[in-house]
């Protein structure tokens, strides 16, 4: 199992589709598998069941992933400890984006829950969780200046 770690806006969904591709492991995106499982938005989970009540779905859907995928995490997957031991049956690669980029890819975006709010709360949330990806990773990849093949191909290059 290969599992794409990083803040929202790294690249994980795209880089997850692309190493699958290239390692013939299933691809699957982790939000969208509980929107589906759920029957509604993530954005929506949040307003109507909370953030902790999302939380939870991610804990189970990696309680239940039984075969080898190359999966798309959230970007708060991390946040809880259970979620990051069971992430270690795998290779957990840490998508490293510096807030710059961050900003850069997401300005616009008004479909993620979490990227609402002024910059000074998003770049605390970020800042938060720098440490949690670190120690999580197997593997870091700096995902700055460069281009999905060029990522994609290091994350294949680092699982040889």
């Amino acid at each position: 199992m290969i599992f794409l770690i990083g803040f929202m806006g790294s690249g994980k969904s795209t880089i997850a589709k692309m190493v699958s591709e290239k390692t013939n492991d299933p691809y699957i995106e982790m939000d969208q598998a509980i929107e589906e499982d759920e029957g509604m938005k993530i954005r929506d989970m949040f307003a109507l069941k909370g953030e902790e009540y999302f939380r939870d779905k991610e804990t189970e859907f990696l309680r239940n992933l039984k075969h080898d995928v190359v999966l798309s995490t959230g970007g708060g997957v991390i946040l809880r400890e259970e979620n990051r031991v069971l992430m270690e049956e795998g290779t957990v690669v840490y998508l490293k984006a510096e807030w710059a980029t961050i900003v850069e890819r997401l300005t616009g975006d008004t479909d993620r829950p979490l990227w609402k709010g002024d910059n000074t709360e998003k770049k605390k949330r970020f800042d938060e969780r720098l440490r949690l990806y670190e120690e999580a990773a197997d593997v870091v990849i700096n995902v700055d200046g460069k281009t999905p093949e060029e990522i994609s191909e290091e994350v294949i290059e680092c699982l040889k």
